[in-house]
């Protein structure tokens, strides 16, 4: 019997790996061993073969997704909300096993997309155009209205996608076969480039690779959601949005970028949550930004792992309000392999977890960060750029470039700075937590580390 658990209020994403075992007492005692796997809008799980070839749809309860929500990365181990709910489930399965043993078997690719469908409507909408494999998305998009529903079956796209109309939202179908894969045809700059006609646009389950600059760009577009979504091999950005507000980054994976995985830039009110950065020359940034949470994700084998910068040179002259809590940060010791040596990704030194460049009101707190070979937190003025990566100092103009109110607390560091590198004219050495000792207000508290430059560093009151 194959069951399919699905909750259309379910938020969309991969929680890959996780694994739900669990056991379901059914009136005549016999136990259920289930092994459930967790994907974007389904849950799917195989039981022994001698309760029949049939198939169960099961709504799951509301509780379920508070519980959801709780769950994120691998090696977690979840229960289901309580034995109400089993005794619910077990109900259910046996009163339509029952039922079902007349019904005619269906392959589990028929059950999978049957499944998928309607949780994509769920979450989604009915869509009012639906691409076929060897159709165009772009073709699509130009003969949609406003506010159009757009699925994508699955395959490979070797199309550039340009969305200059309100509400748009474009949905990759999830197969067995295979997912959507949107490619570089030849030399396109941006895989799929929103306006800022573009407000309220949504992008999800889809693969954006290999174009000249960035996979997915978002600029002055408002209420935007990307969701599953991953980014490989972009030559600058994996996913960058730029004077925009209202957004969410969720569930996405970002990999491969000589700039970064996942960029946010003079903009506010944005999360960037249960995402993936590796590979990149930095996992996740935040610059010249307001309100922004950056919560629940993982960014591993870059050069660094999450930057939050006040940078000189650009529209927006501040940046607050920043809150990096709960991400796993590790490993972040790749060469750097930007290739313009002109800009600023390409100065950053190798073996950063966290940065901090300038920024007010930051938190950095709850998060796990090892294994950085330079440091697992940084806090620094921006002015540190005009001797690292030759700023002129007259881009300054307008900004105060110091750290205030910036707060590190209740974070885990360990291994980190046991092999920092060597930056000519800035002799620091290789620490858990460092501070250059600028801007005011900036404090540490409750971290376990076991190395910090100073020592001690100034405690939150």
């Amino acid at each position: 019997m194959g069951l399919v658990f699905t909750s259309p209020r379910l938020k969309p994403g991969l929680y890959s790996g996780i694994l739900i075992q669990r056991a379901l007492a059914q009136v005549n005692r016999t136990i259920l061993l289930l092994n459930i796997k967790i994907n974007a809008y389904d849950i799917q799980s195989i039981i022994p073969d001698y309760l029949n070839n049939t198939i169960i749809t099961i709504y799951l309860p509301i509780q379920t997704k508070r519980f959801m929500k709780n769950v994120h990365h691998k090696n977690q181990i979840g229960l289901l909300p309580s034995m109400t709910h089993i005794l619910v489930f077990t109900a259910l399965i046996i009163f339509m096993m029952s039922s079902c043993k007349k019904d005619e078997t269906l392959t589990p690719t028929q059950v999978n997309a049957g499944a998928q469908s309607q949780a994509l409507t769920a979450k989604w909408g009915p869509p009012n155009i639906t691409v076929h494999k060897g159709e165009s998305i772009q073709a699509a998009v130009d003969k949609a209205t406003s506010n159009a529903v757009i699925f994508i079956e699955p395959g490979t796209y070797k199309e550039a996608v340009v969305v200059d109309k309100p509400g748009i939202k474009l949905i990759g179908e999830i197969s067995v076969n295979g997912n959507v894969i949107i490619k570089n045809p030849g030399s396109a700059k941006n895989g799929i480039k929103v306006s800022d006609n573009g407000d309220g646009f949504v992008l999800a389950n889809v693969t954006v690779r290999d174009f000249d600059e960035n996979g997915v760009s978002l600029e002055n577009t408002d209420n935007y959601v990307i969701s599953n979504v991953t980014a490989l091999n972009n030559k600058q950005y994996g996913i960058s949005v730029s004077h925009s507000a209202n957004g969410i980054i969720e569930f996405c994976k970002a990999k491969g970028s000589s700039d970064t995985g996942i960029h946010i830039e003079e903009s506010s009110s944005a999360e960037v949550i249960s995402n993936l950065a590796s590979g990149n020359v930095t996992g996740i940034e935040v610059s010249n930004s307001s309100d922004v949470e950056v919560k629940l994700n993982e960014s591993y084998n870059n050069v660094a792992g999450i930057l939050v910068s006040l940078l000189p040179g650009r529209d927006i002259k501040t940046s607050s309000n920043v809150h990096v809590l709960q991400n796993k940060i590790y490993n972040n010791n790749h060469v750097n392999f930007a290739t313009d040596t002109t800009q600023l990704e390409s100065n950053i030194p190798v073996g950063i977890g966290v940065l901090v460049l300038g920024t007010d009101q930051t938190v950095i707190e709850n998060n796990t960060i090892n294994n950085n070979d330079f440091s697992g937190v940084i806090v620094f003025t921006s002015l540190v750029l005009i001797q690292l990566a030759d700023v002129d100092p007259g881009e300054y103009a307008g900004m105060e470039p110091n750290p205030d109110g910036v707060r590190i607390r209740n974070n885990s560091l360990k291994h980190n700075g046991k092999n920092p590198p060597v930056i000519p004219g800035i002799p620091l050495p290789g620490a858990d937590l460092i501070y250059d000792g600028s801007g005011t207000g900036n404090c540490w508290s409750n971290n376990t580390f076991k190395t910090s430059y100073p020592s001690p560093l100034p405690s939150c009151n």
